[in-house]
């Protein structure tokens, strides 16, 4: 009897979302380690500590921007997947058409936006030697955001109709072209002539625009070889399904432009405190996003999974969906928990062997130890509820913990109390527990509210096959 049960859950929920999740958390690796091979490279020259801060501070200003407008794109989660799970494909072509639309209204208005940091960064007391590397890579970096914007809306689109491995492909790929941009306009080779910092931020234009690329080829390809339509959509904006993605994405951007700006406003904070906090802070940041990459790829197909199970009318395997992926999600960063522990030094010096960097890197990880659990369950509680389409309630529990707990807990600790950045990360780790532990009771909530609104029309369970099926 178990056995079978066993059997029928295997092929109802954990191979289609390891077929799902595995490239997705691999994509979100990848877009990670493009930000890691920034800050390694660039930490490589003479004065670390300066072009490593530098990385940090222009990375964390230009993502508080950048991420709020790429928000937006994931209504398309939302629409997408319930469109394919009623088998409706000429609907989530609509989406994805308009979603376009969307992306090039928004990438004029976000440049904008990130150039007017400019004089913002001068006045706030940060070191001048940080800030003549950081601005000028600010603005480098400011010109991808437009392929940023067209990757995101091909990637959700390519997701919610199963098609993940080209995003992992594009993602794993893209770092080979951003390693070998910074390795020639960092320090001047192939030709090129040795730019330093700035030489970073424009490898990683280069890198966004083959992203978006290699997208929107394969987007076309698969089109022409399985005939699903794609390009005999209507071109044409359609300003209710606009709107539609707007009313979806603005409370995830909103989420997601809160939380990165809380990190920002955590990173102004600690550059106060010298090169040396800030580095150290960068370090430990790039690596506890590193680890949460994985979560959040399989918050991204816990997002598709449960979206379809609702477009074709089934909610328990809405519910089965969402629990597999907190499941992965919980396993996963628990063992990242231990490595933070008891290994933090030798995670550290893959950055940098400067020891005053070691040391209070190591501590900063020590902290993100106690809250990587709750990080893990709230990215994927975040994606299963985008999924069965609430995007309100993270936002709020985002803004209710991070910026009414979370950063007056940590300044407190921080300034008044003397802990420096160690004490904001404790500021930061309490919202994090709270916010983890909200949203996996929304979740309850809402698997039981889904139950009743289809309790009515409950389908037998269906296998459903692995792979994409757009026939």
């Amino acid at each position: 009897m178990l056995k079978r049960l066993f059997s029928h859950y295997l092929a109802q929920e954990l191979r289609p979302m390891l077929h799902l999740a595995i490239p997705l958390a691999l994509a979100e690796l990848g877009w990670m380690t493009m930000g890691i091979v920034d800050t390694m490279m660039v930490g490589r020259q003479l004065d670390s500590s300066v072009a490593i801060a530098a990385v940090s501070l222009g990375s964390i200003v230009y993502y508080v921007v950048a991420i709020f407008g790429t928000g937006f794109m994931l209504g398309l989660d939302t629409l997408v997947s319930h469109s394919f799970g009623a088998g409706d494909l000429e609907d989530a072509h609509r989406s994805l058409v308009n979603g376009i639309y969307l992306s090039l209204g928004l990438a004029p208005v976000l440049m904008l936006v990130v150039h007017l940091f400019d004089p913002v960064l001068r006045s706030i007391g940060i070191e001048k030697a940080v800030l003549d590397q950081a601005i000028p890579y600010l603005n480098s970096i400011n010109w991808s955001t437009l392929p940023l914007l067209l990757y995101f809306v091909f990637r959700r689109y390519l997701q919610g109709v199963n098609l993940a491995r080209p995003v992992m492909f594009s993602l794993v790929s893209a770092n080979l072209v951003n390693l070998a941009g910074n390795w020639a306009l960092i320090y001047g080779h192939l030709g090129f002539r040795a730019m330093g910092t700035v030489g970073s931020g424009w490898s990683t234009c280069v890198a966004r625009v083959y992203m978006a690329a290699v997208l929107l080829i394969y987007a076309i390809y698969y089109d022409v070889r399985y005939q699903t339509g794609l390009l005999k959509a209507s071109r044409l904006p359609h300003l209710p399904r606009v709107w539609r993605l707007i009313t979806l994405g603005f409370p995830a951007a909103m989420q997601l432009g809160l939380e990165v700006c809380v990190f920002a406003v955590a990173t102004a904070w600690i550059g106060r405190l010298g090169a040396v906090p800030l580095a150290s802070h960068q370090v430990a940041l790039n690596t506890v996003s590193f680890t949460y990459m994985v979560p959040l790829g399989i918050g991204s197909a816990a997002a598709v999974r449960v979206g379809q199970a609702i477009g074709r009318g089934d909610p328990r395997a809405a519910s089965r969906a969402g629990w597999t992926a907190l499941s992965f999600g919980a396993a996963f960063m628990t063992c990242t928990a231990i490595a933070f522990w008891t290994v933090p030094h030798y995670i550290i010096r893959i950055y940098t062997p400067d020891p005053a960097i070691i040391r209070t890197a190591g501590t900063l990880l020590f902290v993100a130890a106690f809250f990587q659990l709750f990080d893990g369950l709230q990215a994927v509680a975040t994606g299963a509820l985008r999924g069965a389409g609430d995007t309100r309630t993270p936002m709020i529990c985002f803004a209710a913990f991070y910026w009414l707990v979370g950063l007056p807990l940590g300044a407190y600790l921080s300034l008044w109390r003397g802990w420096g950045a160690p004490g904001l990360w404790i500021g930061l780790c309490a919202a994090l527990i709270l916010i983890g532990t909200v949203l996996l009771f929304v979740w309850r909530r809402t698997e039981k509210s889904l139950s009743e609104r289809f309790s009515h029309n409950i389908p037998e369970p269906v296998e459903t096959p692995e792979g994409p099926v757009l026939s």
